[in-house]
């Protein structure tokens, strides 16, 4: 949907309402060209907020992997050896 910028001045509440009951972004134009989008706050969270967590658990599991100390020994003989002592 689109909506003036104007309108979005004079009425912001009626425009969050708009928003709120529509389940899709509301393009703002001013001097009839496209010059921002308006989202709900669940729509932001899925759609920016996720991939930033997602990136971070991502970033977070290489410096894991990569700090995985490597021996020669089999992960059995070290079973055996907890194990048994």
């Amino acid at each position: 949907m689109k909506v003036n910028a104007l309108m979005v001045r004079q009425s912001f509440g009626k425009i969050l309402k708009m928003l709120a009951a529509g389940n899709e972004p509301l393009v703002i134009e001013k001097g009839r060209k496209p010059v921002a989008v308006l989202i709900t706050l669940e729509m932001f969270q899925k759609r920016f907020v996720d991939f930033q967590e997602i990136d971070k658990k991502n970033a977070i599991l290489a410096q894991f992997r990569d700090s995985a100390v490597k021996t020669n020994e089999s992960s059995l003989s070290v079973l055996r050896d907890l194990r048994y002592g």
